[in-house]
């Protein structure tokens, strides 16, 4: 057994847990926002919860944040370009991405695997981290396969079922 206090080390282990890629979105001041976010959970049924770590350095969150209602959009494996997108700090995020409000007026993304439409329940800070918790008022299931995060890369589902 290994033990380390490197942050390198600690994403490096981490990174061998395969996670959803999510996009996060909100409306803001009548414009939309959002954020590529793989720290997605369900965290209760009753009432139905859902759970996001979102840095504290980040630049989207605070708009989200704001806005008090948002998407989780998980997205399907042919949108890499829009999870890497999102991803990326003071780009024209919504660029080419088609879109439509929610029942939240949330924009939910075309051609995603599955949309949670949430409102902000309550935000903890955590480490150099915040945890927010949303209250799910809708969501819709899509088609098509996930994309995955592992190893610092996006791939897809294997094609085989385990027992």
């Amino acid at each position: 057994m290994h033990t380390t206090d490197s942050a390198t080390d600690f994403k490096k282990v981490m990174s061998r847990f395969p996670t959803g890629v999510t996009v996060v979105t909100a409306i803001q001041d009548g414009l939309p926002v959002g954020f590529t976010c793989q720290s997605f959970v369900s965290l209760s049924l009753e009432p139905p919860l859902i759970s996001l770590a979102l840095a504290k350095n980040s630049t989207s969150w605070p708009l989200v944040r704001a806005a008090g209602a948002f998407c989780v959009n998980v997205l399907e494996e042919s949108q890499q370009e829009v999870g890497l997108q999102f991803a990326r700090s003071g780009s024209e995020k919504f660029a080419g991405v088609d879109w439509s409000p929610g029942v939240l007026n949330t924009p939910r993304i075309a051609g995603s695997v599955a949309w949670i439409e949430c409102t902000l329940e309550a935000v903890q800070a955590v480490g150099d981290h915040e945890i927010a918790i949303g209250r799910v008022v809708s969501l819709a299931n899509g088609e098509g396969r996930p994309i995955l995060f592992h190893e610092s890369r996006f791939t897809t589902l294997a094609a085989r079922e385990v027992a």
